[in-house]
Parts: C-alpha cells; structure tokens; sequence
C-alpha cells in the first residue's frame, strides 16, 4: 500500500495571530481544504486534521490520499504533533510536505525544495530535529525581508500590509496549485514548474 502524502501548514494558534506573515502556511492549508471539500477536525496527535483525496490524476482519476494538518502547538513545538501524525498514518518522510513563510523569498513568489538548512525558522527547525530528518518537501511562500532596522521576528508576527492583501490572495490560490502538483506529478516535475518561474 502507498504511503498517503502529510501535508503540514505552518502557524501559530489563535485568532490574535490568524493574519500574521508567519501563518501564511495555514492560510494555504485552509484553501487546500476547501479543495478537498470538507474541514479539518481535532486529533489526539495535538492537530486539526482532514483526511482526503487531493486534485486529479490524468483520465480524471481522484488525487492521492493526503492528510492536512494544522498543528495545535506553537510554531516552534510543530515537530511533534508532525512526527505523532506521520506515525499515526504512517507516512514516510518524503512524502512530508510542509508549507510556511520564507523571509529570504521576495514577497509572494513560492519555490519548492527538499531537505536544506532551515533559514532560522524555529518550525522547520522543530520538525527536523523531532523526525531526525531535514528531507522533507517544503513550499516556501516568500514574504520578503522587513524593512529597515526592524527585526525579523517582529516582521514576520504582525499582519500583511494592506497593499499586500490583493496580492495574498492569489498568492494562497498559487500555493495550494503547487502542492497539488507535488502529491499529483511528484515534487521534481512541480520544482521544474514553479522554480522555473522565478
């Protein structure tokens, strides 16, 4: 039997952090779910979950088993509400794919990548050291540098910009396309696609 696909959006919990930058992974995770037609619900494993098929195989075959998650920790305890859910499901690392927020990446351009160092994001970081592994997928969602002296912590936990909402959106739409085509054609064809774009 085939490993189903785990598809982790990053954040933190609560609604004073819903719109902040370092949330945009769950805000991909949210459109993913609507994809799919339903809406994720609460597991043992310290996450909201859903459990479904994901986008269309050639001849209009349903998509692969995959299973959203949101984890109900804070950003920098992701790892173990991950680990607990791939062992649950029993999905192996290179069918991990993670969605978070990418300050080295101008601001709503996505590149995918497997494995690599972390960038200092304290939940790549949880993840990687709870699964004893850096090679997982991830879809970086680029929300640029802060600007002037203002530290990236502050930056990426505060709200988009109002001139940045427009573009969000379609930002969120072109996420969710690309980690479609990751469990659909496989994350190598999907890096020739969206890296491409650059």
């Amino acid at each position: 039997m085939t490993s189903p696909w785990l598809v982790v959006g990053l954040g933190n919990p609560g609604t004073q952090y819903a719109g902040h930058r370092h949330n945009v992974g769950v805000m991909v995770l949210e459109e993913l779910a609507r994809r799919m037609g339903g809406r994720l619900t609460s597991h043992k494993a310290r996450a909201s979950v859903l459990d479904g098929r994901l986008g269309m195989l050639p001849g209009g075959v349903p998509g692969p088993r995959v299973i959203l998650a949101r984890p109900g920790t804070y950003m920098n305890l992701s790892g173990g509400p991950v680990a607990a859910l791939a062992q649950f499901y029993g999905v192996e690392p290179e069918n991990i794919v993670v969605l978070h927020d990418e300050i080295d990446i101008p601001a709503h351009e996505i590149r995918l990548k497997r494995g690599g160092g972390e960038g200092g994001h304290n939940g790549l970081r949880s993840i990687s050291a709870t699964l004893g592994t850096k090679d997982y997928a991830r879809v970086r969602i680029g929300v640029g540098r802060p600007p002037g002296r203002q530290d990236p912590a502050d930056y990426v936990l505060s709200n988009f910009a109002a001139s940045d909402r427009e573009e969000l959106g379609v930002t969120i739409q072109l996420a969710a396309d690309a980690t479609e085509d990751i469990v659909t054609k496989g994350l190598l064809a999907a890096q020739n696609t969206w890296n491409a774009k650059a």
